[in-house]
């Protein structure tokens, strides 16, 4: 396995310690714990981080590809920035509370928080982040860390379509940690576990965007075929 990069082992260590911190806390002092992890506090802003990380790496690599790609590598490069963007705007409101605004009446009498966002919304009783945000969320990574690499590697259809869409393939040590990052915080009884999670998951999918192991599909250097 080739040696990680500064940057891989400053993210890597940087989502050990959230970890670490959350359980200190909690054992501690569950109220600085539930403070650690409320709206607006170090763990949110650290998702927002790994989002916004991912999203500037897709823009630049858009601009770089932009004439030595398909149309679809590039449609699912930028596709995959506003997914980032859309999500960073999400997990802070779309800075609703920074800057004091007032939610409307629509989200007033529809959102289980009534702040400014699509994820807390309810609809017929049913919470969105629950249904999509959370459980297609969660399928949707189980397919993409688990099945991708495998078919990848022993599928050579598989393989072309991946690499021809731009789509950035999670190394093995990026899925255990993602894995890890998963059982770890699970074992933590307390509801809000799952901003550490998400913290932990926005961090280590910034590093599968930068340092994927398809890298070679995007260097600027190699041609790839124009067709799918």
């Amino acid at each position: 396995m080739a040696r990680l990069s500064i940057v891989e082992k400053l993210i890597l260590a940087l989502v050990l310690i959230i970890l670490i911190v959350g359980y200190i806390l909690f054992y501690t002092n569950v109220a600085q714990f539930e403070s650690y992890v409320q709206e607006d506090g170090i763990v949110e802003w650290l998702t927002v981080l790994g989002l916004v990380l991912g999203c500037i790496v897709s823009i630049k690599r858009f601009f770089v590809l932009r004439k030595r790609r398909s149309a679809w590598f590039l449609i699912v490069t930028i596709g995959l920035a506003l997914m980032l963007f859309f999500a960073a705007g999400e997990e802070i409101s779309w800075g609703q509370r920074i800057f004091h605004i007032k939610s409307s009446e629509f989200f007033k009498e529809r959102n289980s928080q009534g702040e400014t966002n699509l994820h807390n919304l309810v609809v017929d009783g049913v919470k969105l982040n629950k249904l999509i945000f959370s459980i297609g969320l969660t399928i949707a990574m189980g397919i993409y860390l688990l099945v991708f690499p495998v078919l990848y590697r022993y599928h050579a259809g598989t393989k072309r379509f991946i690499d021809r869409s731009g789509i950035p393939l999670p190394k093995a040590y990026q899925v255990i940690s993602m894995l890890l990052v998963f059982i770890i915080t699970s074992l933590l009884p307390h509801e809000k576990k799952a901003e550490m999670l998400e913290a932990g998951i926005a961090l280590l999918f910034f590093l599968i965007i930068r340092y994927p192991g398809n890298l070679t599909v995007f260097d600027p250097s190699i041609q790839l075929p124009k067709t799918t």
